[in-house]
């Protein structure tokens, strides 16, 4: 009758065994130490997703006239004007408490402020677009100042203003091209900006686009000095 032998590998070829192991075990650790991304890629990725949110989300429509401190002019008939803030504007700061227009009758100037929005207790100045007379302002929008966010190009527009120069005041806004490039520019600062305060990730919803009125995260403290800076009235 033939006898039957236990082998015990392990007693055999047990450091041949343990050294596999250990290699395999070194070989699993490297790998997932390789496939990690490094922090600049990482970086690179979120300013790629929050570049292409931000050009979805800041609409610049055809038509209108922007002005680099980010507000508009769109002409009505003969020399009037029709002005307010762009997109940008109202989805930077968020909701506004209070507008101060200037009342019918005063004047306003190019380049000069036009008028005030009011977000907690602080005051952010808009350029006016254009030279002219108001001739009436929106009082919808003084009642309900959340028009603003509703629709900045529509039901949000802010007063119209006569001008005597309507050309002369059109060449000096951006339009088209010209006006979107001008956009990718703004949002080139607004990356930089967020990348010197390490604000990545917070400004960005669960959806993937910027939170209404990031300013305040970006700058917690000295979002309306950061405001000045966009809005051209620092």
């Amino acid at each position: 009758m033939e006898s039957f032998y236990y082998v015990d590998i392990f007693e055999t070829k047990g450091i041949e065994y343990l050294l596999v192991i250990g290699y395999l075990i070194v070989l699993i650790f490297f790998w997932h130490v390789l496939s990690k991304p490094e922090p600049s890629l990482q970086r690179a990725e979120i300013f790629r997703q929050i570049r292409g949110a931000l050009s979805q989300w800041f609409s610049l429509p055809e038509g209108y006239y922007y002005h680099q401190g980010h507000a508009w002019a769109l002409p009505v008939e003969n020399n009037l004007v029709k002005v307010g803030i762009d997109d940008f504007t109202q989805k930077f700061l968020g909701k506004t408490d209070k507008i101060h227009l200037p009342a019918v009758g005063e004047k306003v100037k190019q380049g000069e402020k036009g008028w005030q929005l009011n977000f907690e207790n602080k005051n952010v100045d808009i350029l006016s677009p254009v030279s002219g007379k108001v001739v009436e302002i929106n009082n919808d929008i003084i009642n309900r100042p959340e028009l603003l966010n509703l629709g900045p190009y529509t039901d949000g527009w802010l007063m119209k203003v006569k001008t005597d120069r309507p050309k002369s005041v059109f060449k000096n806004l951006l339009t088209g091209k010209l006006a979107l490039s001008w956009g990718e520019n703004t949002i080139d600062m607004l990356q930089e900006k967020m990348s010197s305060t390490n604000e990545l990730g917070l400004v960005m919803q669960d959806g993937g686009l910027p939170v209404l009125g990031f300013a305040k995260i970006i700058s917690p403290d000295k979002w309306d000095v950061l405001a000045k800076e966009f809005l051209m009235t620092e």
